[in-house]
């Protein structure tokens, strides 16, 4: 194959794992608004105090975006250096942007509940995002350990 070919199949991989992560980062920010914006919603209409630390909630997804792109340049960086290496670097990138993209979805999920449950209670912001960052965690791991393996 053609080296310039080959490098240009595996810039596809990068493209796809800040596109993935970016989507990702799509949905669980999208998610986690909606609930935010609902408790902010129920707190005005019981004239409570609507928190606006739900905020961190609605903008913790958006980070899988940011790891999108550092693995992205990992995998320009492998496809330029070695172009018959394409396939790894198509893989990871659609692999690595896919998984992304689940871990960011589902923290967006896991901050709309945190949202409905700290504008309720009042309580809990600690832990709340101490699950969130174990969510986070699973992007990071594929970010480093794919990154690493090309």
């Amino acid at each position: 194959m053609d080296p310039q070919l080959a490098s240009s199949i595996g810039n596809i991989g990068a493209s796809a794992a800040l596109a993935l992560g970016a989507i990702g980062s799509a949905l669980g920010t999208g998610a986690a608004a909606l609930a935010a914006i609902g408790a902010w919603k129920k707190c005005y209409a019981q004239s409570k105090a609507a928190p606006f630390l739900l905020v961190a909630f609605v903008g913790a997804p958006l980070s899988q975006t940011i790891y999108g792109m550092i693995l992205m340049n990992t995998i320009k960086n492998a496809a330029l250096a070695n172009p018959a290496a394409w396939p790894a670097c198509l893989g990871a990138g659609i692999l690595g942007g896919a998984a992304m993209a689940m871990s960011a979805w589902l923290q967006g999920r896991a901050g709309a509940g945190a949202s409905d449950a700290l504008a309720e209670t009042g309580k809990g912001f600690g832990n709340y995002l101490m699950a969130l960052g174990v969510i986070e965690t699973v992007a990071l791991f594929v970010m480093v350990f794919i990154g690493g393996a090309l």
